[in-house]
């Protein structure tokens, strides 16, 4: 039976032995506490839908189609590389 609670430079000694130089207990200052903004991750995903929605479309240009020597269609205009 633990007549009293061990603080944490007893505990490290006795799980470890006597110490050691490289190792040093050092007190830690609390967390900040989280801040809840009141937007959740489905608010955001509509809001980000909605300007999405608001935007105009880009324009459609027309491809141009160009018959090769083979006979195959090609839409930018340039040749494709040669099978190996």
């Amino acid at each position: 039976m633990r007549l009293r609670p061990l603080n944490e430079a007893e505990a490290y000694a006795r799980c470890y032995g006597e110490g050691d130089d490289n190792v040093r207990a050092v007190k830690l200052e609390p967390r900040r506490p989280r801040i809840f903004r009141g937007v959740s991750g489905e608010d955001l995903r509509r809001a980000f839908e909605s300007r999405l929605s608001k935007r105009e479309p880009e324009p459609v240009s027309e491809p141009s189609t160009e018959m090769s020597a083979s006979g195959e269609a090609h839409s930018d205009g340039h040749e494709p590389a040669a099978a190996a």
